[in-house]
């Protein structure tokens, strides 16, 4: 029997809680700032000592050296080939920085930072068991959790193109202006106070989340993914910080070349009812192209999905995603264009021979 108190409220379904009965009207308290989403699942990991923050900037994309007691950040850790590993929220307190993860990163991360610890003055503890990840895009009156007097609210760096990063969407008005997201850490014996606040459920969450282009390790990414071909230099990568795992991939794709795939928002036809599930394939005249990562009903956009497709699927194309036999109409719009990257204002030398007028 579960012991969250989420799951015992009237029309709770899932665990955390998809839904209360209610999706498309949690979304609107979601997005008007009045409601809270029970991610207690997520892990939450510390690392306490002096050299925390040098050592987790020596290990991943963003420049967190110098992140103040209070400050968020999100970071990556990749492969020594630029491939996606981990996706970090961070939150440093003045004693101890907290990872905030997925559900299922917490053990796999612990044991790759033990083994990378050396002679450095960090300790690492998985404090899962302790705190609770409550999500919101308001400011509930829910005081986070604070053990060392810093109030353990992480607000997401997406909003924005952060300090040192970069933004390869095109648009002058990107739908994350708006994103207010944060992420409390409360005790786990709080959860039921929690609860008691009104409540939206991971579904609501998904559609907002979708609609702002926010990617997320656990479903846009892949064995293959690279930051680039999700706009993830905008919040998470530091592009002059100094050298960490996989930065030559970084270094290299940003100026000299492109993504191999790029991500999409697809607004889809609504007609069957049906929404396509991760993985479903996109397709443009007949022929595979990408697949679908993630997918929604959203309260205003209708049905709506992230999805990673080929570089060089034209943005005019019209694309297709079939499920459970069905090919669903979709048009696409452009995330990550197909000439993102290639920065360096390299001059071109002239061709041996090529005579000078």
């Amino acid at each position: 029997m579960s012991t969250d108190p989420f799951e015992s409220l009237q029309g709770a379904v899932g665990s955390p809680p998809q839904h209360y009965g209610n999706p498309l009207g949690e979304q609107r308290l979601l997005a008007s700032g009045d409601a809270v989403v029970d991610l207690s699942d997520r892990a939450v990991l510390t690392v306490t000592g002096p050299d925390r923050l040098t050592w987790i900037d020596s290990l991943t994309t963003q420049a967190v050296a110098g992140l103040a007691p209070g400050a968020s950040a999100e970071t990556l850790l990749l492969d020594p080939t630029g491939r996606l590993e981990y996706a970090v929220r961070l939150l440093d307190d003045g004693v101890s920085t907290w990872l905030l993860l997925e559900a299922d990163e917490g053990e796999g991360l612990l044991a790759w930072l033990d083994r990378m610890r050396f002679m450095l003055r960090v300790e690492l503890a998985d404090r899962t068991a302790d705190f609770a990840t409550i999500g919101t895009l308001g400011s509930p009156a829910l005081a986070p959790a604070a053990p060392n007097d810093v109030a353990l609210a992480w607000r997401d760096p997406w909003v924005s193109v952060v300090a040192g990063g970069h933004q390869y969407a095109q648009v002058a008005d990107h739908p994350a202006s708006s994103w207010t997201y944060s992420e409390l850490l409360i005790e786990r014996s709080r959860l039921a106070e929690a609860a008691a606040l009104p409540v939206a459920g991971t579904l609501a969450l998904e559609a907002l989340r979708i609609a702002a282009w926010r990617p997320r390790r656990a479903t846009e990414a892949d064995e293959r993914t690279i930051p680039h071909e999700l706009d993830w230099l905008r919040s998470a990568v530091h592009l002059s910080k100094g050298c960490y795992r996989g930065q030559e991939t970084v270094a290299k794709v940003h100026n000299l070349g492109h993504p191999p795939r790029r991500l999409v928002l697809l607004h889809l036809d609504g007609s069957d009812g049906v929404l396509p599930a991760h993985g479903d394939p996109v397709s443009s005249d007949g022929a595979q192209v990408g697949a679908v990562t993630s997918s929604a009903l959203h309260f205003e956009l209708g049905p709506i999905a992230l999805a990673v497709v080929k570089r060089n699927t034209s943005p005019t194309a019209d694309l297709s995603v079939a499920t459970d036999g069905i090919e669903i109409a979709a048009a696409q719009e452009v995330i990550v264009p197909p000439d993102a990257g290639a920065e360096a204002d390299i001059p071109r030398l002239p061709r041996l021979g090529a005579v000078r007028r």
